[in-house]
């Protein structure tokens, strides 16, 4: 029977015979064979597998014929054969399912050798529609391997960025004004989004337009970013009240004058905050919640839990200084 669609039959009249490997573009030469280890060198993934002679027919042969397949024969032995299997992996993985490699080991699939008269190592032969149409001998570089690869896969188009998050990056960056621009953009496709509008609020805040920013969030529905909106809300506290206070020269001055004034270490702790110094500000913080924790009614802790919502529990900073506050509350 000759090689056809999966369950389909056919005459040598309908399908042309299979190309002889020989007749492929780069020439084949002489390999020998070797008793070493038959172990795979790498996990199977979806889009890459081992093939053999049972199941060679199905895998290859019949999903050629939807997507191309490349197959690369390789041996334990070969040192060759470790540089290049890596670098198709990495290559079939980036088709995002348009490709796939099927791996036959030849110390453990003679009949497969055999059959395709594969006579040096690595070879790596694409098939398509039931056929060999391209492959090559030894190792390649990545640019020659996709170079072949081009004329008979289609790469797929990169994924889209996530504005989002792409806006999170930027204002991660203090680019307030770039990730506002891409926020007004993602707002006006849906002005619901509560993420966009949180960290939209946020950069306005930065710019000092802070009752726009209250604005904003008070147009945010739902509980699914209760704690960004508290860290957001938080945010615009610190910076209204540090446009209140002295400035940071100030309150370092006076603690250096008297270290144990309280009300210095918490008024810098909020400059610090509005200036985004939030390692400084916890410092700060931590450091007068030890010595008085019930300065103006517990007004340390009440300042270093809204420091937490507004970096998010994920953040290193949080992390470190939960653990201290942990410690130092027991």
């Amino acid at each position: 029977m000759c090689i056809t669609r999966r369950g389909e039959r056919g005459s040598k009249d309908d399908v042309p015979p299979p190309t002889p490997l020989s007749a492929l573009p780069c020439g084949l030469y002489s390999w020998r064979h070797s008793d070493s280890s038959r172990r795979a060198m790498s996990q199977e993934t979806a889009y890459i597998f081992d093939a053999t002679s049972a199941n060679f027919d199905q895998q290859v042969i019949d999903k050629s014929f939807d997507q191309p397949v490349l197959v690369d024969f390789w041996a334990e032995w070969c040192a060759p054969c470790k540089v290049l299997m890596p670098l198709l992996q990495q290559i079939t993985e980036s088709y995002q399912g348009e490709l796939l490699l099927a791996k036959v080991n030849c110390d453990a699939e003679p009949d497969v050798v055999s059959r395709f008269g594969i006579r040096s190592l690595p070879t790596v032969v694409l098939f398509k529609d039931g056929q060999p149409v391209d492959g090559f001998a030894g190792a390649q570089p990545e640019s020659e391997i996709r170079k072949i690869l081009e004329q008979h896969v289609v790469m797929p188009p990169p994924p889209a960025a996530d504005p989002l998050k792409q806006a999170q990056a930027l204002f991660a960056e203090s680019r307030f004004s770039e990730a506002e621009a891409v926020l007004k953009q993602l707002l006006g496709e849906d002005n619901t989004n509560a993420a966009a509008l949180i960290l939209y609020a946020r950069c306005l805040a930065e710019r000092g337009e802070l009752s726009e920013a209250r604005a904003v969030l008070d147009a945010v529905t739902g509980d699914a970013h209760k704690a960004e909106l508290a860290g957001a809300k938080a945010q615009l506290t610190f910076l209204a009240e540090a446009a209140t206070l002295p400035d940071a020269a100030e309150l370092k001055s006076r603690l250096a004058q008297n270290p144990q004034d309280d009300e210095a270490a918490h008024q810098l702790a909020i400059q610090q905050l509005s200036r985004q110094q939030y390692e400084a500000a916890l410092d700060g913080l931590l450091k007068l919640f030890i010595r008085n924790r019930n300065y103006a009614e517990g007004l340390p802790h009440k300042t270093l839990l809204q420091v937490f919502d507004l970096q998010g529990n994920d953040h290193p900073l949080v992390t470190a200084y939960r653990r201290k506050l942990f410690a130092a509350l027991y």
